[in-house]
């Protein structure tokens, strides 16, 4: 390993690239469990499974995809032909809310699950082999953490554009199918610009600090190989628990904005104050994490988002501004848990052999199976709170009051479910001991 400093005109290209990947986990994590039961009258315990079913089929694919990047790092050199198949990504996002003109309840839900499938195995035909390129790189533990620091930035800046934009496009006040059909074919478009913006900067950083290993045949039991490794077993697990968590709460802003605070117009603000503090925190992160070690650093973000969790529970009689300095807290804990985590995986790759890094692959099919995973239980989490709640499923243009118990849903289960579910990444995550010997 050398002291290599990655040059910008890499970098910045690099991490552009994330901007497609940000536009995909935030616009369906943010509206499509609601756009499922407010704009296509699909109940909320169906709507969840929606969500749900197609991330049981990324845990069988994207270990495989791992394998396949593996291989073409071995015949190749370099993984970014299956990073060109994953820039179809891009139609299958317009697609999934390009519903056609009649369907409804169940229907529609069908339309936008097979959207969904699709859409998953092209995320990750690029996100495997893209996540795998700081493992593939000859650089050492705080470069790695400098690498990830700018695709945070840049990663966190796609997530404020087309969080704040998303429900705006869609017409968050009166939102309809064209609305949504709308939004997807722009945003579709800005993610594929930003895929092939990363694809060049992945060619530059390989060329400027490439790969020392000899790439072999990669492994051809990825799964067990990751799944066995000691560090690598806490750390997954425990991003299982935050990106549930994080994928939970950004299901839940709509509906906390329009039930709870009775003006959907705040969904915009909301996203805003959880993603923009994120921004100017992740330079921050960076530094902390210089100074107390990664895993110290995730652990008092974990602790912050759940204190954070705890002042939401109050509601609406907490006020606007508290209930907005509480999101900002969420936010500034979920750039920690963007950047650390990403940093981490790379440790543990390279600390797992000599040629550990050929089977990077292995190890980033197993992470984006997880982080697809923590996508779909988030919103299916919530959904089912509020089915335990009562909440009633309408269509557009419709206005259907909430029994008592549905509003409680609605509350508890965008503030103390949270804090159940990181409380549990806590506990998993101080299993991980490698940033002691760093």
């Amino acid at each position: 390993m050398t002291n290599i400093r990655l040059p910008l005109r890499g970098l910045i290209p690099f991490a552009t690239g994330s901007v497609g990947m940000g536009v995909w986990v935030t616009v369906p994590g943010l509206l499509l469990l609601y756009f499922l039961t407010d704009v296509l009258a699909v109940p909320p315990l169906l709507a969840g499974f929606v969500l749900l079913a197609p991330k049981v089929v990324d845990v069988i694919l994207h270990p495989w995809v791992g394998r396949l990047s593996d291989a073409d790092l071995a015949r190749r050199g370099h993984r970014r032909r299956l990073m060109l198949v994953g820039c179809a990504l891009a139609v299958a996002f317009a697609a999934m809310f390009a519903v056609p003109a009649g369907l409804r309840g169940a229907p529609a839900g069908l339309w936008v699950a097979v959207a969904f499938i699709a859409g998953n195995l092209l995320f990750a035909a690029y996100q495997v082999p893209y996540l795998a390129t700081p493992a593939d790189l000859s650089i050492d533990y705080h470069e790695r953490t400098r690498l990830m620091g700018f695709r945070m930035v840049v990663l966190t800046v796609g997530i404020l554009l087309s969080g704040v934009a998303a429900p705006l496009i869609a017409g968050q006040d009166d939102p309809t199918v064209g609305g949504y059909t709308r939004m997807g074919l722009l945003l579709g478009a800005a993610m594929l610009a930003a895929m092939l913006v990363g694809i060049a900067g992945v060619r530059r950083l390989t060329t400027a600090a490439p790969l020392t290993a000899a790439p072999s045949g990669g492994s051809r039991h990825g799964l067990l190989t990751s799944l066995r490794d000691r560090q690598f077993r806490p750390l997954v697990a425990a991003y299982l628990a935050m990106s549930t968590t994080t994928h939970l709460v950004l299901a839940a802003v709509p509906y906390f904005a329009e039930y709870e605070l009775g003006r959907p117009k705040l969904t915009t603000v909301l996203v805003a104050a959880f993603v923009a503090p994120a921004i100017l925190a992740t330079p921050v992160w960076v530094v902390v994490a210089r100074r107390i070690g990664k895993q110290r650093g995730l652990l008092l973000a974990q602790a912050a988002f759940v204190a954070g969790s705890l002042v939401l529970a109050l509601g609406a009689t907490a006020g606007l501004p508290l209930i907005v300095a509480a999101v900002a807290v969420l936010g500034i804990a979920f750039a920690a848990m963007q950047l650390l985590p990403f940093s981490m995986l790379p440790d543990v790759i390279a600390a797992s052999g000599p040629d550990g890094t050929t089977r990077a692959g292995s190890y980033t099919g197993v992470w984006t199976a997880t982080e697809a995973t923590g996508g779909a239980l988030g919103p299916y989490v919530y959904a089912a709170a509020l089915a335990v709640g009562g909440f009633v499923a309408s269509e557009a243009g419709e206005h259907t009051a909430q029994s008592p118990g549905a509003l409680a849903a609605v509350r508890y289960g965008f503030a103390l479910v949270p804090a159940a579910l990181m409380t549990v990444a806590v506990i998993l995550q101080r299993r991980y001991t490698l940033d002691r010997d760093n």
